[in-house]
């Protein structure tokens, strides 16, 4: 293009903005770019702060701050405007002074949300956008408006701002709550040797880590995925790690794995299914479809701990024994305990792939990255993963509403306390925990208003020391129920469903009695898994797609038998017992859901508006509490 002259860049340039005028009016949408003006017209703006000279990307600018000078724009930026006018005479002797010796001065522009709109030097944008150039220096004015928890962008934006503060990074933003905090957990022991003196860590993560990745990426065509280039990296971290010592070789070779995994999920629409299959070809429960079937799977189950001292994985292992005893002749299982609970589990499962089995269940999430890891390597076995719902196109995920049996566990609960004062132990804020609490506290204050559950965190998924600790800060507080709190291993309700922690109450600051406990049966998942295995239904795990271009995550609940409650006949009234039985008769019939409007966060929102029943979308991505749950 440097052999055109500057009239003959602006007759292409305009070109260039017809066109995309052109197609944003055809599809309704206004033609020129967005103004700053028209965006602010019912925002608060709380707070003006300059934040100096700053080397912005020419993607993220994508407008003018006044309405007039947006006229004089397509939504590209290119000029619109005919020739021979004033506006062509500037744009041309910009464009000359660019060919000549490149634009120096810096722009002057207002950042909100994270994108950047032009007070001064419209032109210059151009005619860089024109030329494809990274980026220009501008300075910058942050906008930075009234905190809305109903505003996911305000939300995200107050994240990044976080973020920005601690970082000082402007290049990287995420679509995805709660990704900011993520990322700064992964920085947190990242403590590069090579540093050069002008810089820190954040600088240089930036700069030859980041940067890096993002070069590879974009040329790889990750660009054209609907997701951010930062959303991306997270992944490939979650996954990988942060990609230290890797050649760019080896680091372009997982980048195509990723991005072939986030293609075909992008690609496609989410479906998550809440009952097992009913006379369907792909999914049969029945042994009639396995007569004729001369085949034998060979499978494994991966454990965090042995079945003798946890619970979770005993309950797993029942459900191991009694598909090997629905299947009897058809599989072969094996199990693998004690797999770390850290980056080193990729290690394990690997060593577990090696040896030829053709199905794998890794029966924790924390193995959720590890498993994606190995299944871009053994593409022939067909991996599953037990937690809460996550789609990849190469991982099957298979998990249960714990929210239900949480609620009935809450009626018994707000039923006995005397106190009002109710202990939770939790692990850490993940949705399907917050899920959890959230149901159990309605259930709670269905049968009593006036009781606050206190919630005490582990941050561990199992810790049997720390699970002992919250307990006792509880104890402490004046709860005389608690719910999650560890049983011993050799207890009746373990041996018989796998239960490791249950609704207790607390006399003389000791467990009393052990009321209830949600309670799995994971056999039945297994068997309608390998089942369809068998039958050919599912030949990879992209023939979780259905045919319909929808990926299938198995969310069973109690009306599948998956899940269910046990409590005490003994200890819990036999009044209490009735509500128990006849609220869960109602779930089951989805005649009443826990998460039944109007419900109110514990700020006092309106989360949830009266009448209405929470999406799966709202419950599988929950991080706010409910009204009575306090944090200790």
């Amino acid at each position: 293009m440097r052999n055109f002259t500057p009239e003959e860049h602006y007759i292409n340039a305009r070109k260039m903005a017809l066109k995309e005028y052109s197609k944003n009016a055809s599809l309704g949408q206004s033609g020129y770019l967005p103004s700053l003006e028209g965006i602010l017209k019912n925002t608060e703006i709380i707070s003006e702060i300059n934040i100096g000279i700053k080397e912005v990307p020419l993607k993220k600018i994508i407008g003018t701050y006044t309405y007039l000078r947006s006229r004089s724009f397509a939504k590209n930026f290119m000029p619109i405007l005919n020739p021979n006018t004033e506006f062509q005479k500037k744009w041309v002797a910009l464009c000359t002074a660019h060919l000549d010796e490149g634009i120096r001065d810096p722009i002057k522009v207002y950042e909100y949300l994270n994108w950047y709109y032009v007070v001064e030097g419209n032109k210059r944008v151009s005619i860089l956008k024109y030329f494809d150039v990274y980026s220009i220096y501008a300075d910058v004015t942050r906008l930075i408006p009234k905190y809305d928890e109903t505003n996911h962008e305000i939300k995200l934006y107050y994240e990044f701002l976080n973020f920005n503060k601690i970082t000082g990074i402007q290049s990287i933003y995420f679509s995805k709550l709660g990704s900011f905090d993520k990322l700064l957990r992964i920085l947190e022991n990242f403590n590069p040797s090579e540093i050069k003196f002008e810089e820190n860590k954040y600088r240089y993560f930036e700069k030859y880590i980041y940067m890096n990745f993002r070069r590879l990426y974009l040329n790889l065509g990750g660009g054209k995925l609907p997701i951010t280039t930062a959303d991306a990296f997270l992944e490939y971290c979650n996954i990988y790690g942060l990609p230290i010592e890797v050649t760019d070789e080896e680091l372009t070779h997982r980048i195509r794995s990723i991005i072939q995994i986030l293609k075909s999920v992008s690609s496609i629409d989410e479906e998550i299914k809440t009952t097992p299959y009913i006379n369907e070809q792909n999914i049969i429960s029945t042994l009639t479809s396995l007569v004729n079937i001369k085949k034998t799977l060979k499978v494994a189950f991966i454990y965090a701990k042995d079945p003798e001292s946890s619970g979770w994985t005993y309950a797993h292992e029942l459900g191991r024994k009694y598909v090997q005893e629905v299947l009897k002749d058809h599989i072969t299982t094996e199990y693998f305990a004690n797999i770390p609970l850290d980056d080193t589990s990729y290690d394990a499962i690997r060593k577990v792939a090696e040896k030829d089995f053709d199905v794998i269940f890794t029966t924790s999430p924390i193995f959720l990255n590890s498993t994606v890891k190995c299944a871009i390597e053994f593409q022939n076995i067909k991996f599953f993963n037990c937690s809460e719902f996550k789609p990849y196109s190469n991982v099957g995920n298979y998990f249960g509403r714990t929210y239900e049996p949480r609620f009935l566990s809450g009626l018994i609960a707000g039923a006995l306390t005397k106190t009002n004062k109710i202990g939770y132990v939790a692990t850490s804020p993940a949705p399907e925990v917050v899920s959890s609490i959230n149901a159990f506290t309605q259930g709670v204050r269905l049968i009593n208003p006036f009781a606050k559950i206190l919630v005490s965190w582990t941050n561990e998924w199992y810790s049997k020391v720390k699970n002992e600790d919250a307990d006792d800060k509880l104890i402490e507080l004046g709860a005389d129920i608690i719910a999650n709190i560890t049983i011993d291993e050799d207890h009746p309700i373990t041996k018989e469903y796998g239960v490791y922690s249950m609704l207790t109450s607390i006399n003389d600051k000791k467990p009393d009695k052990y009321l209830a406990a949600p309670i799995w049966r994971w056999g039945i998942f297994y068997e309608k898994i390998l089942n369809s295995i068998l039958n050919g239904s599912i030949k990879t795990i992209s023939d979780l797609f259905n045919n319909t271009n929808r990926l299938v995550n198995f969310w069973w609940g109690i009306d599948s038998g998956v899940l269910d409650i046990y409590y005490s006949k003994d200890n819990i009234p036999l009044e209490t017992q009735k509500l128990v039985e006849h609220m869960k008769r109602m779930v089951i019939s989805n005649i009443y859901h826990p998460f039944t409007g109007p419900i109110y966060d514990k700020d006092g929102n309106l989360r949830i508006e009266p009448d209405e029943i929470a999406t799966l979308d709202q419950i599988l991505n929950m991080d706010w509490f409910v009204e009575g749950v306090e944090i200790i």
